[in-house]
């Protein structure tokens, strides 16, 4: 299979610079416009369709199509931040995941895999930690991370209202489990170790943290996708936090892919013929980790 697997490693993530890059560009602004963190009655709901064995969410092979959801303010008192939210068809309850975006901010790629979780069977609520910008180019986009990075505190506020809002639904079971990409799985780290009780953390390929008495605070299941060929993080420094992980006694499941490089998962249309078999891999991975977690 192309892309084979490099190790089955336990381990989790933060964000390092020089791997932004191969993260998704700019492609279209948020929405800043209107809802509250009250679920209207009105409020569009998506056809479940869970994917088979062999197949790929549509939205990382590049044919989401337009999004289904709806745009969410979920802070109080901030009608800047611009959240998306997908839920599925059905009474439920049914668990959630917060998604967190890239370096480029809440953009069309994001709301797509926020779909595909909602025909999988979550409620899906992808946040937004720009105020509702998103940035067009490496440069805007690092301006708006190293903002971010400015205020952690307000960060970590901000996924705790996220996640308080999907708690409040009553067709949420009350288990949370946070995801994030690049810049995102960084900060979904971060979540672990900072923010309120939640149920799982999956990380695409972010910053290390490598600190055992930090990581002992986690009280759940880790979930990690890597790339060999990346070096933010390099697979040394994945060990290096495995290694942390486990002295921690932090159960987890965390795998390096050969073959691909940053990005890969989210982006599978880049380099399809590499990037399939370990994507594939990764999200039947995924699936399992959030049944165990969230069931």
């Amino acid at each position: 299979m192309p892309g084979s697997l490099v190790r089955v490693l336990p381990a989790l993530l933060l964000v390092l610079p020089a791997a932004l890059t191969a993260c998704g560009g700019g492609d279209g602004a948020a929405s800043a416009d209107g809802g509250d963190h009250t679920a209207a009655p009105a409020e569009p709901r998506i056809a479940m369709a869970p994917t088979g064995p062999e197949e790929l969410p549509p939205a990382i092979l590049g044919e989401g199509g337009a999004p289904q959801g709806m745009d969410l303010h979920y802070v109080d008192g901030d009608s800047a931040t611009t959240g998306y939210l997908a839920v599925p068809e059905g009474a439920g309850p049914f668990p959630a995941v917060l998604l967190i975006h890239e370096w480029n901010g809440v953009v069309d790629r994001i709301r797509q895999i926020a779909d595909a979780f909602a025909r999988e069977g979550y409620v899906a609520l992808a946040v937004d930690l720009y105020q509702g910008r998103t940035g067009s180019n490496p440069e805007e986009n690092m301006a708006l991370v190293r903002e971010t990075r400015e205020d952690p505190e307000a960060m970590i506020a901000n996924l705790n209202a996220a996640a308080r809002t999907l708690r409040a639904r009553p067709d949420v079971t009350g288990k949370v489990a946070t995801m994030g990409w690049c810049f995102g799985g960084g900060v979904a780290l971060s979540y672990a170790l900072d923010g309120e009780s939640h149920d799982g953390t999956a990380i695409f390929y972010g910053g290390l943290v490598d600190d055992p008495t930090r990581l002992a605070s986690i009280h759940h299941e880790v979930y990690g996708t890597f790339a060999a060929e990346d070096q933010g993080p390099s697979p040394e420094q994945v060990d290096g936090f495995v290694a942390a992980l486990r002295e921690a006694g932090v159960p987890n499941d965390v795998h390096i892919y050969d073959d691909v490089n940053h990005g890969f998962w989210l982006y599978v249309e880049r380099d399809a013929e590499d990037a399939r078999g370990p994507a594939l891999d990764a999200w039947q991975r995924l699936k399992a980790y959030l049944d165990r977690t969230l069931s």
